[in-house]
């Protein structure tokens, strides 16, 4: 259970950059700020929740990841942010990072 956690608290990971970004446009400034405020209350709730039987830096290095790696897609997909091999292969990178991780815990 404890995997799960972790993989709920990178993903709300992702809402807190999401929420900022979001509140930088005048329509979205409270809730933007709002949403992030909570999704950083809930990753930060789910990573201790995945802690009690996770190390610590391998849950660390994990959560960071997703939010990293998630938060990327996002720029990419929704704000047209850079596209290019190099970023994605260092996402790639980040990725097969974690799943080490994963597979050596």
């Amino acid at each position: 259970m404890a995997w799960v956690y972790l993989l709920l608290a990178g993903v709300f990971e992702i809402g807190w950059p999401l929420g900022f970004k979001l509140s930088q446009q005048p329509e979205y400034r409270v809730s933007g700020i709002a949403g992030a405020i909570v999704s950083m209350g809930i990753s930060g709730w789910l990573l201790w929740m995945a802690q009690r039987e996770i190390p610590i830096g391998t849950a660390y290095a994990v959560w960071t990841g997703i939010g990293g790696a998630g938060t990327f897609l996002i720029g990419v997909l929704f704000f047209g942010d850079a596209a290019t091999l190099t970023r994605f292969l260092g996402v790639a990178m980040i990725v097969g990072g974690v799943i080490t991780l994963k597979l050596a815990h």
